[in-house]
């Protein structure tokens, strides 16, 4: 399998897929997920899913982009004529918050969705120095819809019933919690929690190819070891996507 680019989407297809997984990522990492997020995408391609990873550029406008993204993704999807194959929503940060916009506002067939580490902060949180530089203040802007009007949204509109939300354990800009609220709240059954050790940036860990020479050195330890490390939270939050997606799979 090779990446392969078609407007704006990202997309790597196995042989014979067994459903469509649609990612989206991060506010500032998003436009190359197919670099970004490499690690985390090639490995739900392996296990037979076809990911369509859609790039944006962050603006003010987050409904603006989620309908940008939808007729992307869904003009793919008709051009690839996969078939009909489940599809699954899986977001990163903002990404999260995408999928929630297009889930409340557009009339999508979606077998679940998986949110990973969402943030939902206005612009002086999710901005670097907004707040010091007052930079809402100064032009009076705010995401649209607002972090308050996502909610409202969420909770009045959201159909898809089943749900996974991912938080890791050392993440101050998660805001999972509120989300699994409202989301609790609408599908009681149908919403599964799941904490993680890692930070908010562990989908974007990459896997080290560290190769030991014909003598084992000490830098061939340290190499190790950090291999070990940085792959550890990782390859956890790999497993735990592949099992909610296809728990008889896991058994």
């Amino acid at each position: 399998m090779e990446w392969q680019e078609f407007a704006g989407n990202w997309v790597l297809i196995p042989r014979q897929p067994i459903a469509i997984v649609h990612f989206l990522g991060g506010a500032f990492v998003a436009t190359a997920p197919h670099i970004t997020y490499r690690a985390l995408l090639e490995r739900l391609a392996q296990a037979g899913y076809a990911v369509i990873a859609t790039s944006f550029l962050n603006t003010f406008e987050h409904g603006a982009i989620a309908r940008d993204v939808l007729n992307r993704f869904e003009t793919l999807q008709n051009r690839l004529q996969l078939g009909y194959l489940p599809v699954y929503g899986i977001g990163h940060s903002l990404g999260c918050k995408l999928h929630l916009l297009i889930g409340s506002v557009f009339a999508v067939e979606r077998a679940g969705n998986i949110f990973i580490a969402y943030n939902n902060y206005p612009v002086n949180r999710s901005i670097p120095f907004a707040e010091q530089l007052n930079l809402s203040l100064a032009l009076n802007v705010e995401f649209s819809p607002s972090p308050v009007e996502t909610n409202a949204m969420v909770a009045s509109d959201y159909p898809i019933r089943r749900n996974l939300l991912i938080q890791f354990t050392n993440d101050t800009l998660d805001q999972t919690r509120d989300l699994s609220q409202v989301l609790q709240s609408r599908f009681p059954t149908m919403t599964a929690n799941l904490t993680l050790p890692g930070t908010h940036l562990t989908p974007l860990s990459q896997e080290v190819n560290w190769q030991v020479g014909e003598m084992f050195t000490p830098f061939d330890a340290i190499g190790q070891w950090f291999k070990q490390e940085s792959s550890r939270d990782l390859n956890r939050l790999k497993q735990e996507i592949l099992r909610w997606l296809n728990p008889v799979a896991a058994l």
